[in-house]
Formats: C-alpha cells, sequence, structure tokens
C-alpha cells in the first residue's frame, strides 16, 4: 500500500525472546525457500488460503495455518494488533543475504499494509525502502510503504526473523496507526510504546480475510485504480490519450455493471470490452509509459484492472510476487505480473522480437558474471540484468518442484507453444540496454543472458529461440571445483530443499542423478557436478551446427579482455565501442579476492578426483581450444 512516508512505527511492542522460543519450537522441515533460488530467504506459513501450509495464494479464504495454531503467542500479538488478517509468514533471512529490490506490484497488496514485527535481528539488518533505511529493533512493530522500491540487506552472521503479516486494517489497528512515528520526523508527545507481554493459557480471537477478489471489479473500484495509476504516472504527451480512453472504458464498464452487475450472463461483454481497451491502449503507447517507483504503467494497470476486473476460475490463483523475478536497484528489472492471466489474454507488453539471443553456458564459478558484465556494455545489446531463475522457473511446469526433483535439464519437447509463448515474452519485458533504457516495442533486438543452470538447457532454449547462439565459457576445473565449495559453505548460493537429501542445503544447480551423491563429501558432491553439467552442455553444444556456439577460456579472457570482448562481439554480430582496461572489475557474486591458486586451500578434495574425471576435463578444455 502507498504511504506518505516510508516507514511508521507503531507504539506497540512485544516479547521477541517468548516469540523466538514459539518459533524454535517448530520443525526445520516446515520452513520454504521463498523462490526457486532460495539464496538464504526462508520462510513459515502462518496465514493462508483455507490454511494450507504450502498455499502461496493471495485470493481466497484466508485462515490459520497448524504452524499457527501451536504458537498461542503469535496470535495474542496479531490480536493486539486488531485487525482483519490476510496472508501471514515468519520471513527468516541469513546472514550475508537479502531480499533483492523490487516494488509489491500486485493487486493484493494496492490496499493492503504489511505488519513487520522482528523477533531476531541484528544492527547489521538494513531496511531500506525509497530513499529512507531503517534497523526494525526485536519486538517492535511497523509498517512500511510497498509500493516504493525496496530491499533487505543481512550484513551481519546471523539469521533474521521477522513476523511479517499483510492487512486491510481495523478499528485498533487505525488506532494504533493514528498514534505511530515515522523515522526522522517530529512527534508530538512522549514515545512510550505500550508492552504486550505474552499471556499463559490465552486463545487469540482473530478475524480473517473472506473476500479479496472480486467476481466482476465494480465501476467505482475501476475508477479508483485508473485514477490513482495515472496520478503515478512520468509525466508523457500520451497520457492525455491514454487518460481519455481509460475514462470510455470506465463508461462502459459502468453500463455494463448497471445491467449485469455479477450475473454470468454479462460476461461474455465485460470480456469483450476488456479486450477491445487493452488493443486501444496498447495502440496508444500505454505500454511504454513509466510510473514514478520505476515500474511500467501498463504492467501495473494489468494487474490492478484488467487482470482482476473479472474473474475467471480457469486461471491460476493470485501468487506471491516474489517467486518471479524483482525488481534490481539500478538495473530497474521490472517484474513479472503476478497477478493471474486470462486464457488467450496476455497482460504483457507487447515486446521487440529477440533475434540471435546469445546465452553464456557454464557450470557455476566459471567466471560467466564477470565475462556477461563485460559484453553488455557493448551498444545494441539488452540483457534482463541478472540470471534467469525465477523468469524460466516461474514458467508453470518447468521448476524442478513440479517435475519430481529430477533436475533443472530441459529438453525441446519441454518448449511447449505456450512454454514458447510465455517465455518469450518474459525475457522480451525484461529487458533493458546499458544505460537502462528498453527497446522499442516494434525493434528486433540482440539479447545476451547468462545462467548456469543452462548449462543443462541447450536443446530447451533452442526451441524457444530457434536463432539461438551459446558462448562455451571453460575455466581451469581446480579453480572451479575450488570456487563451487566454498560457495556450497558460504551459503550464498543455496537453490533446493530437497526430499530425503541428508547434506547442506542443495547449492548450484541441480544436475541428474543428484540423488547418488546423497552423503557424499562435498568434495565429491562439487566434483560430480561439474563433470555432469560439463559433459551434458558440451554433447548438447556439438550437436547443433559449428556457427551456433562459440569458445572461450576465462584465463584467456583475462588476459585480454579487450581482444577477447571483440573477438566475440564480431561472432555475435553485435558492435563493440568501449576500451577495457588491463584488469577487470570484480564481479558481483566474487565471494573473495582473486587468486588462481585459491583452490589449493582445497587440494585434498580436488586432486584425488582429476584422474577419476581426466576424460571430460581434457574434453572441456579441447572444446575451449586449448
Amino acid at each position: 500500500m502507498k504511504l506518505q512516508v516510508p516507514f511508521i512505527q507503531l507504539p506497540i511492542t512485544f516479547d521477541a525472546a517468548a516469540l523466538l522460543a514459539e518459533v524454535s519450537a517448530i520443525e526445520e522441515s516446515a520452513w520454504r525457500g521463498r523462490t526457486s533460488r532460495d539464496d538464504g530467504n526462508s520462510a513459515l506459513t502462518l496465514i493462508t488460503t483455507e490454511g494450507d501450509p504450502a498455499s502461496d495464494a493471495l485470493s481466497g479464504r484466508m485462515r490459520p495455518t497448524p504452524w499457527l495454531e501451536r504458537c498461542p503467542y503469535l496470535g495474542q500479538v496479531l490480536e493486539a494488533i486488531g485487525a482483519t488478517w490476510g496472508r501471514a509468514r515468519l520471513m527468516r533471512l541469513n546472514g550475508q543475504a537479502e531480499v533483492k529490490a523490487h516494488v509489491d506490484i500486485n493487486y493484493y497488496w494496492r490496499e493492503r499494509m504489511r505488519v513487520h514485527v522482528p523477533i531476531v535481528t541484528t544492527p547489521g539488518v538494513r531496511f531500506q525502502c525509497g530513499d529512507a533505511e531503517i534497523n526494525m529493533g526485536a519486538g517492535e512493530c511497523w509498517i512500511f510503504d510497498t509500493w516504493r522500491r525496496h530491499r533487505v540487506l543481512n550484513e551481519g552472521s546471523a539469521q533474521r526473523i521477522h513476523l511479517v503479516a499483510d492487512t486491510v486494517g481495523g478499528e485498533r489497528f487505525w488506532d494504533l496507526l493514528s498514534e505511530g512515528r515515522a523515522p526522522g520526523q517530529a512527534y508530538h508527545g512522549e514515545w512510550r510504546p505500550r508492552l504486550h507481554p505474552a499471556v499463559a493459557g490465552k486463545q487469540a480471537k482473530l478475524d480473517f480475510e473472506q473476500v479479496n477478489a472480486p467476481a466482476v471489479m465494480s465501476p467505482w473500484e475501476v475508477r479508483e485504480h485508473m485514477v490513482f495509476l495515472l496520478g503515478e504516472c512520468v509525466a508523457d504527451p500520451r497520457l492525455g490519450a491514454i487518460q481519455a480512453a481509460l475514462l470510455r472504458f470506465s463508461r462502459r464498464w459502468q453500463a455494463l455493471w448497471a445491467c449485469h452487475g455479477e450475473d454470468a450472463a454479462g460476461r461474455p461483454r465485460y470480456q469483450a470490452l476488456l479486450d477491445a481497451t487493452r488493443r486501444e491502449l496498447l495502440g496508444l503507447g500505454a505500454d511504454r509509459i513509466d510510473l514514478r517507483n520505476d515500474v511500467g504503467f501498463w504492467h501495473a494497470l494489468n494487474s490492478h484492472v484488467f487482470d482482476m476486473a473479472l474473474s475467471d476460475e480457469s486461471r491460476p490463483a493470485q501468487t506471491d510476487v516474489h517467486g518471479q523475478p524483482e525488481v534490481h536497484a539500478g538495473a530497474v528489472v521490472v517484474p513479472e505480473p503476478a497477478a493471474p492471466k486470462r486464457s488467450g489474454v496476455s497482460s504483457s507488453r507487447v515486446g521487440p522480437a529477440l533475434e540471435r539471443p546469445v546465452f553464456i553456458v557454464s557450470p557455476p564459478r566459471s567466471g560467466s558474471t564477470l565475462l556477461f558484465e563485460t559484453l553488455a556494455g557493448a551498444p545494441q545489446v539488452y540483457t534482463i540484468g541478472d540470471e534467469s531463475h525465477q523468469l524460466i522457473e516461474g514458467v508453470d511446469g518447468l521448476s524442478p518442484a513440479q517435475r519430481d526433483y529430477h533436475s533443472n535439464q530441459l529438453g525441446a519437447d519441454d518448449a511447449t507453444l505456450a512454454v514458447v509463448q510465455e517465455l518469450q515474452s518474459r525475457f522480451r519485458n525484461a529487458l533493458r540496454d546499458r544505460e537502462g533504457r528498453v527497446p522499442e516495442r516494434e525493434s528486433a533486438v540482440r539479447m545476451l543472458e547468462k545462467t548456469p543452470k543452462n548449462a543443462l538447457r541447450i536443446p530447451f532454449l533452442k526451441a524457444v529461440f530457434p536463432d539461438a547462439k551459446f558462448i562455451y565459457l571453460h575455466r581451469d576445473p581446480r579453480q572451479v571445483w575450488g570456487s563451487m565449495i566454498d560457495g556450497w559453505m558460504s551459503g550464498r548460493f543455496r537453490m533446493y530443499t530437497l526430499p530425503g537429501w541428508q547434506g547442506p542445503t542443495w547449492s548450484f544447480l541441480l544436475t541428474p542423478g543428484w540423488q547418488a551423491l546423497n552423503g557424499q563429501p562435498l568434495g565429491e558432491i562439487v566434483a560430480r557436478q561439474w563433470e555432469t553439467a560439463t559433459r551434458i552442455m558440451l554433447d548438447d553444444l556439438q550437436a547443433l551446427p559449428a556457427d551456433d556456439w562459440a569458445s572461450i577460456d576465462y584465463g584467456r579472457f583475462l588476459a585480454d579482455p579487450q581482444g577477447e570482448a571483440l573477438r566475440l562481439s564480431a561472432w555475435a554480430g553485435w558492435p563493440w565501442d568501449r576500451e577495457l582496461g588491463a584488469r577487470l572489475p570484480l564481479s558481483r557474486y566474487t565471494l573473495s579476492q582473486p587468486d588462481p591458486d585459491k583452490w589449493r586451500r582445497h587440494a585434498a578434495e580436488i586432486e584425488p578426483r582429476l584422474a577419476q574425471w581426466r576424460a571430460t576435463l581434457d574434453r572441456a578444455a579441447r572444446a575451449a581450444g586449448l
């Protein structure tokens, strides 16, 4: 919900130690990664649709999960705040992890506030919202402006745990809010938050949402959303015609509402008006208008109005935007709409044609981020700004969880027509060039992408993008294995909580046959990850026409970054206009200062396994021209 200030603290506090005692009694298996990437960000559900602990839906009857029923003081906290509750969760963030910068654009959060009560926190936890930054103290109670771009950084070593609950408010809540204070602003009177301790044996009485999505949106709500979004637009000469088109739409919608209301007989007429208005607005350039919070107007209009104005039982339930690509600080990568879409009607912005997209493929920790960040500096090259974990795995049927956790491997048969259309749209809508500009809607653009999991997806990507080209990045396997061991140990690259897995949380790409590694030492896990990924990748690359892929060795790239950037740009067919220095800056995922001999810290785990995988090591070197 949009607020007048970034943060407001409510005048109420709770016993964080008592809350932690309840939370600690819940088994670890109850926690789930918030995204399939799960890089230190996990959740335990407290209030969900029908109380289903596995539900991520944002619409439906909200009920307590068994976990909330086991935590009486958590219930008392919610009761003391005095609101009608929607989704509620415990949110856990590992040390040295972050919640990336994003905007909550979903319909669900248009009129809902998010309440935070820190249970475990340290001074190193920084909550950023807009231009403001605070550290929420343990037991305090806060709300913040979800319409602004926000981000959480845990720069300490301890986990952070917050109670996070969404609400439209309530009588006691509004009283508390009227007495709240905003950091940095004058507060009249003495600030004395009231402590609500745990009461033994007390069972909280809570109000839960029963209705949170319209069957047919009323004309008054339609107008409210449109007026709000138009007021948030960056000035643009196209807005006059767009506003006039939206006014005509709202008047026609009201006429249909007066005739049909929520009667099913009116649905074809409602749907025809929605489809015609979408086409008209796209023709007027509505997909090129920006909002002041760096989200596209078209994206928000679809989320708030067109995707929600008419219910559709065939569409998937509204789900959490955090499972989708986030809005990143600086790069401003706008997420795909998490609001539901109607069958046959796309809410995505009509995007440019992707011409000969280039995918960098390699095992993890091979230096692909540095190569990607370097080549992304070419003019006329567009990227999604980061790796495409959620962009791909967010497509229905493509995540490992939906495939019995077989692996990240995808083949040409997985590229159904629906998947191809959805994935192409997702990539197009997220593209930005080196200056942060979106491509022209009708233009053909060159896209560069890198995600280590794509080493297992080459036939799939070739089916989705038939003219795709690939750059194979090779690096000394000893350096790669050493860096992968460091990555597993750091906890920064955790991906999946796997069924039956007894080792540390699975990090990096999920390779076929991972089950055989259960109980193996980390050196064996990493060597097998690399070998499996490399073997599959080289098999798939060498099955392509020779012109469809090129190779580069990481050591040669570091020795001559300018020459290698020019060579690969000429091969890809895009210009290069930068002069690179002899030493490149560190990439964003660097764990420690680069050193070619750093792998020797793990020599006892690496050297005994080199002979075992010598055939694949030699094959990888030959493919890179070594």
